[in-house]
């Protein structure tokens, strides 16, 4: 695969190339070249000369290029999911589930687009305004850097590069050089649907290079950032040079407190559905599973047989319920948190193995030490770490405890106490019986504190990449 930097696919002016592996049979897929400032400068210059173009095209004729991108994409979903599953080792399930996701996200951002009116503030709301008009209008950006994760790309990508296109601006992608190849032909299909040259470029590359290059270029417009904290973090510092406008989605921490009069199945469905998506390599699965300790045994029992059941096994299978992770230095890095755990007075109840870069799904209990220990542990596999707590107040504490805050979830047969919970979580959504991972495709999702500042979707994300201009006809009622 190569960088896509105006009509040319082409490798990158250092020579140097990223392999590509196939993290469940650990073989050599791809190369992908491996970009500089030099391939990310000559991308913007083109960008920015497309950009007139693109931006005067209609709003209609636009999301006309979108659909015929969505319909391509149908056409092709299970040639694009299975080489999705090859890169990135997904069960094939969840794989197909993000390409319907994508399908749908685009629809909804062109029909959201082409129902955005202008509004109007008429006159004499005030003194000042007195016989005078105000129109308000939506205008392109610029050019947008959309830099992508390596868990749920297909989705990110989504949730990103229609939206900005629709808009009028104009894009470049940088995949994570884990998980690249996928977004690589979902970029060539937009070309194929009709977005001209160099609206839409693709540079390949590590965060370190090309990732810092793209943030710290003084004519992108926007970076639209999703991965870790840290590098959101650099991000951040390196746009500010250039008071580059910054969306950031980041990392969490999430929690479920599971009340004393729960639904103890439900719960448990809902908390392994959470934590095993993409081997629990997900910002938004349920990382910190808060019990009542009244419950605590049943609840255990009840996660353990039902972890017992799920299938491990090749991806492609359709009833695999879990993969490897996306690598064994991610493995190695999950292992090395579990023993954190245990030397502070945890007890590992079930699994707690790595086999290269598979890792058993673990339960671990009986923090004696310190509960709030999780709360900086960002555990990135397969691990449900379940903490008693005594009353909802206690409960409430050791969630905010964490400098995360993306997401939560509160099971109770109690509606008045799932809202007074929700109500003083610090977080972004909090869910009432159903795991924190859920996200609709409308709703405003993103995170508070160290899980970023940004929202994304269809009901958000168009205001979001574009900017406001008010025209005023001052004086035209006198």
């Amino acid at each position: 695969m190569k960088n896509l930097i105006g009509n040319e696919w082409k490798d990158s002016y250092s020579k140097d190339t990223i392999e590509v592996i196939n993290p469940y049979k650990n073989l050599l897929i791809d190369r992908i070249p491996n970009s500089n400032f030099d391939d990310v400068n000559e991308a913007v210059s083109n960008a920015y000369q497309a950009l007139d173009g693109w931006r005067n095209k209609t709003i209609y004729e636009r999301g006309d290029i979108l659909i015929k991108f969505k319909n391509l994409v149908i056409k092709r979903k299970e040639e694009l999911v299975r080489l999705y599953i090859r890169e990135s080792g997904k069960p094939i399930r969840e794989a197909r589930e993000e390409f319907d996701a994508l399908i749908e996200i685009s629809t909804a951002f062109v029909e959201k687009s082409r129902h955005m009116y202008e509004d109007s503030i008429p006159s004499g709301i005030s003194t000042k305004s007195n016989n005078t008009l105000e129109i308000t209008s939506r205008y392109p950006l610029g050019i947008v850097a959309a830099i992508l994760p390596s868990d749920c790309p297909i989705l990110t990508f989504a949730h990103k590069i229609p939206a900005a296109l629709i808009m009028g601006n104009t894009v470049i992608v940088k995949p994570s050089h884990r998980v690249p190849l996928t977004i690589t032909k979902l970029v060539y299909l937009l070309r194929s649907a009709g977005v001209e040259t160099s609206v839409i470029q693709l540079i390949h590359g590590t965060g370190e290079v090309s990732g810092k290059a793209l943030a710290s270029h003084p004519d992108i417009n926007l970076i639209t950032f999703s991965g870790s904290t840290v590098t959101g973090m650099k991000v951040m510092q390196q746009a500010s040079n250039n008071l580059t406008k910054v969306h950031l989605e980041l990392g969490g921490n999430n929690a479920a407190i599971v009340c004393s009069d729960a639904d103890i199945n439900l719960a448990v469905d809902e908390i392994i559905k959470s934590r095993i998506i993409n081997s629990g390599q997900s910002a938004t699965a349920c990382k910190r599973i808060l019990v009542h300790e009244s419950i605590k045994s049943e609840f255990l029992n009840r996660l353990i047989r039902e972890i017992d059941k799920l299938k491990i096994a090749s991806p492609f299978e359709n009833d695999t319920d879990m993969t490897c992770l996306i690598d064994e230095k991610n493995a190695i890095k999950v292992e090395k948190q579990v023993k954190k755990l245990v030397d502070n007075g945890a007890v590992v109840m079930c699994g707690g193995k790595r086999r290269k870069n598979f890792y058993e799904p673990t339960v671990i209990t009986d923090f004696t030490d310190d509960k709030r220990i999780l709360s900086t542990l960002e555990i990135n596999g397969p691990i449900f770490p379940v903490i008693t707590f005594k009353n909802t107040i206690d409960a409430i504490e050791i969630v905010n405890s964490s400098p995360y805050g993306l997401g939560a979830s509160v099971f109770t047969k109690n509606i008045k106490t799932a809202f007074k919970i929700s109500k003083y979580l610090d977080c972004g959504t909090v869910v009432i019986n159903g795991s924190p991972m859920y996200r609709s495709h409308e709703m405003p999702f993103g995170g508070w504190k160290y899980s970023g500042f940004s929202t994304e979707g269809v009901s958000k994300t168009l205001e979001d990449m574009s900017t406001i201009k008010t025209t005023v006809l001052k004086d035209v009622y006198k």
